[in-house]
C-alpha cells in the first residue's frame, strides 16, 4: 500500500487536510513520510481514527461495503478450511499445498477486514452459517474432489466479480479502496490457479485460467448466474471483437475483460450458501 501517495492525493483535493488531521502540520508530513513502513495490520486503526476525526463523516457506507465483502471472506476461508482438513479429499502434493496457501490469505482477509471495520466505527457482521452443499445442489463437496473443485472454482471467480463490482462503493475512502483492489488481485490469482487445477485434473485445456464467455466450463447450469454477463464484449461502446480490424474473436474479447457484479446479484448467488 503506498501512503506516499495516498496522501499526496488527499492533498491535492483538500490542501488542509493535514490541518484538518493534526494542528501539529509538519508531524503529519512526517506520517505521511514514513507511512510506507508501517506494517499493513496497523494501517486500518492509525488511519480510520485519523479520517474519522479529521472530516467528522459517517463511515456507514463504508463498513457496509467491508461487511459484505466480510461475509465472502468467511464463506471462502471456511469452506477451505472444512477442505483441506477433510482427509483424503484433496490430493497431497501440487493441490493441497495450493489450498493451504489460500486457506491462509482468506483467513487474513477476515482478519483485515474485521479489524478495518473496526477501525472505522463499525461493527463487523457476524459470519452466517453456511452449507456449502448450497442447499443440497453440491452434496458430495466435502467427498469428492471434482466437486469440491467445481465450487472451490464458481466461489472464486464470483469473488472476483464482486469485488470488481465494489469499487465503485469503496472509492470515497482511497485506503479501503486500496486494500480492496489489493485482496481482488489476490482473489483473481487463485481463480486462476483453482481453474489451472482442473484442466490439470481433467486433461482439458478449454478450462483456461480465466472466464471465456459466460461458459461454466463443464460446472453445469447451476452456476450459470455465477457466470452471467461475462459474454459481454463491448466495453465504453466499443465492440472488442475485431476492434480496427484485428482478428479478435469473440473468446478473446469476451476473456480480455472481467464484469462487475452488483450487491444485489451477489447475494443472491450465494444465498443458497447461507443457512441463517
Amino acid at each position: 500500500m503506498n501512503l506516499q501517495e495516498i496522501f499526496s492525493n488527499l492533498e491535492k483535493q483538500d490542501p488542509e487536510v493535514y490541518d484538518r488531521l493534526d494542528t501539529r502540520r509538519e508531524s503529519m508530513r512526517q506520517f505521511a513520510r514514513i507511512g510506507g513502513k508501517i506494517a499493513l495490520t496497523a494501517l486500518p486503526l492509525a488511519l480510520g481514527g485519523m479520517f474519522k476525526k479529521a472530516y467528522g463523516q459517517s463511515s456507514y457506507t463504508i463498513t457496509q461495503v467491508l461487511n459484505f465483502a466480510l461475509v465472502l471472506e468467511n464463506l471462502e476461508s471456511q469452506f477451505y478450511t472444512k477442505g483441506v482438513n477433510t482427509p483424503g479429499l484433496i490430493p497431497t502434493g501440487n493441490p493441497l499445498e495450493g489450498y493451504k496457501i489460500i486457506q491462509q490469505h482468506e483467513l487474513e482477509h477476515v482478519a483485515f477486514l474485521t479489524s478495518t471495520i473496526k477501525a472505522l466505527g463499525g461493527t463487523p457482521q457476524k459470519s452466517p452459517v453456511f452449507d456449502f452443499t448450497a442447499g443440497g445442489t453440491f452434496p458430495t463437496v466435502f467427498s469428492d474432489y471434482e466437486t469440491f473443485l467445481a465450487v472451490s472454482q464458481t466461489l472464486e471467480d464470483t469473488g472476483v466479480r464482486a469485488y470488481k463490482g465494489q469499487a465503485t462503493h469503496a472509492q470515497m475512502n482511497n485506503t479501503v479502496l486500496t486494500a480492496a483492489l489489493q485482496i481482488h488481485s489476490v482473489e483473481a490469482r487463485h481463480a486462476s490457479y483453482v481453474r489451472s487445477l482442473r484442466s490439470a485434473y481433467y486433461n482439458d485445456e478449454s478450462i483456461r485460467p480465466w472466464i471465456t464467455g459466460d461458459s461454466t466450463t463443464g460446472i453445469g447450469s447451476s452456476v450459470a448466474g455465477n457466470y452471467a454477463g461475462e459474454n459481454n464484449t463491448v466495453q465504453l461502446g466499443i465492440e472488442i471483437k475485431n476492434i480496427d480490424g484485428f482478428d479478435i474473436s469473440f473468446d478473446d474479447a469476451s476473456e480480455a475483460f472481467d464484469e462487475p457484479l452488483t450487491t444485489i446479484q451477489v447475494l443472491d448467488l450465494v444465498a443458497p450458501f447461507i443457512v441463517q
